[in-house]
């Protein structure tokens, strides 16, 4: 890619994300991210031939921006299982907020909006994946709890680490970052430790 797409694609991205911050759930049009970039209409689909493929792309583009990949490294590279969900726990709770603006705002249309579903689906998945990664290295380590599989352990990780449980004790019960962190790892060990 030439230098002059890469700032071009940059622009569309970063205008997507400026506008599911600000609209907080109402829909964003390609056109109100065109005029917003500064660009046509026709060079955002240029970049991005629809619109739910523009919508996952902005929200990895805030993963790249907010370099995702070096705040997993102390969980990709621990020793032991506990210590890989520890590590998993804080760098996605300490993630959250950065990303939040644009979280509520999918969540609040992916009942409606097709592309945001998909854009929402795709970034949940990735979430996901982190936390059977850290309930497999606690298999591995024999100290999974015997009462779940695996599946159902993602699963429990998985829903206790989501943006909605930390909206609700963050914003509407007043905790602070570090209480959310210290009780998720908490309560994340009571329920899957041996």
């Amino acid at each position: 890619m030439s230098r002059e797409t890469v700032e071009t694609r940059d622009r569309i991205l970063s205008a997507a994300w400026k506008l599911l911050e600000a609209n907080h759930g109402s829909s964003v049009r390609m056109s109100d991210i065109a005029k917003t970039a500064g660009i046509s209409r026709q060079a955002v689909y240029l970049h991005f031939p629809n619109r739910a493929e523009l919508l996952i792309a902005t929200t990895r583009y805030l993963d790249e921006i907010n370099s995702v990949d070096a705040r997993l490294v102390q969980s990709r590279n621990a020793a032991t299982g506990l210590e890989r969900l520890e590590a998993f726990i804080e760098a996605w709770g300490n993630y959250i907020p950065e990303i939040y603006g644009v979280s509520r705002a999918l969540i609040a249309m992916k009942d409606t909006d097709e592309a945001a579903r998909l854009a929402w689906a795709d970034r949940m998945e990735a979430v996901r994946d982190g936390c059977q990664a850290a309930v497999k290295a606690l298999k591995k380590d024999g100290v999974l709890s015997p009462g779940h599989s695996i599946k159902e352990a993602t699963d429990i990780l998985w829903s206790l680490l989501s943006v909605q449980t930390w909206d609700q004790l963050t914003h509407e019960c007043g905790w602070s970052q570090r209480q959310y962190i210290n009780t998720m790892r908490n309560l994340a060990k009571k329920m899957l430790l041996a």
